[in-house]
């Protein structure tokens, strides 16, 4: 039935200031950003724990986050490209001989933005940063702030797929029938799965079970057990949709096969927080 067929062909634009364009993907980030920050003030009040802990938190998570996840995408997927244009590793510009950016700072270059980032390298990012953020804020346990922050991450991974299908990037495969989306902007005129509509869905449930976990049950006493079913649950959504998603390469599919790369990723994510989970059910118990 046609119903069920989409043609989507978006601007990718959201606004443009003089030399500087602000893609709907980036507007995604700021809206996942500024709710995280929200909803970590509410839990923090919530705890009684001081407000002013929340601000140097945010800035860590942010850092942890663009930081992890481009250096995921770079050395995950496409070191290939990365290895012979270092400056566009933490740049974000693109090598294109029509164009300048910054009024012929950088000639031959454009702004893009950061348009290749990649979730499990977030995860690692947004782990380190909070280690390095407990070393220098010295207050409850490191797991008791990844059990708050886990919160806002999953509702946050939600607009980032958002961000994605607007870009018309992390596309699903071809359904060969009349459901899906046809990502015109890609110069397709076949409708794929919008995995990445599939994927935020997931995170939008996810998101909801945790805040439910947290609000209304004594689980989130138990050191651990929320972030554990966070990364058990993020991890396990992902794995899923990559069985609908067309492959985004990477040295782990290429040399392992069996499974895509994201796949092969997110099994020790998954084995942790099982592990997790255990460790504070019986910690706790």
């Amino acid at each position: 039935m046609m119903i069920f067929k989409i043609n989507w062909a978006p601007n990718e634009v959201f606004l443009n200031l003089g030399p500087l364009t602000i893609y709907w993907y980036s507007v995604m980030f700021i809206i996942a950003f500024s709710l995280g920050y929200y909803i970590v003030q509410k839990i923090y009040v919530n705890d009684s724990k001081p407000i002013e802990l929340v601000e140097p938190l945010f800035i860590y998570v942010v850092f942890g986050t663009l930081l992890g996840a481009r250096l995921g995408e770079v050395f995950f997927y496409n070191w290939e490209y990365f290895q012979n244009n270092l400056i566009e590793i933490l740049l974000p510009i693109k090598k294109d001989i029509d164009s300048s950016m910054l009024f012929g700072i950088i000639d031959g270059y454009k702004f893009v933005g950061y348009r290749g980032l990649a979730s499990h390298g977030a995860a690692v990012g947004i782990i380190t940063a909070m280690f390095i953020y407990k070393y220098k804020f010295k207050y409850d346990s490191v797991l008791w702030i990844f059990d708050r922050i886990a919160i806002p991450i999953a509702i946050g991974g939600m607009f980032v797929r958002i961000g994605n299908f607007f870009n018309s990037e992390i596309v699903g495969n071809y359904t060969n029938s009349n459901f899906g989306v046809v990502f015109q902007n890609n110069g397709e005129i076949f409708p794929r799965h919008p995995a990445q509509l599939y994927e935020a869905f997931g995170y939008l449930l996810l998101f909801i079970l945790l805040w439910n976990i947290y609000w209304k049950t004594d689980l989130k006493k138990h050191k651990g057990f929320i972030f554990g079913l966070f990364l058990t649950c993020l991890f396990s959504i992902r794995i899923l949709v990559e069985n609908v998603k067309e492959s985004q390469g990477g040295d782990l599919e290429n040399t392992l096969g069996l499974l895509s790369t994201g796949q092969w990723l997110s099994i020790p994510f998954v084995i942790i927080g099982i592990g997790l989970m255990l460790y504070s059910k019986r910690k706790y118990a």
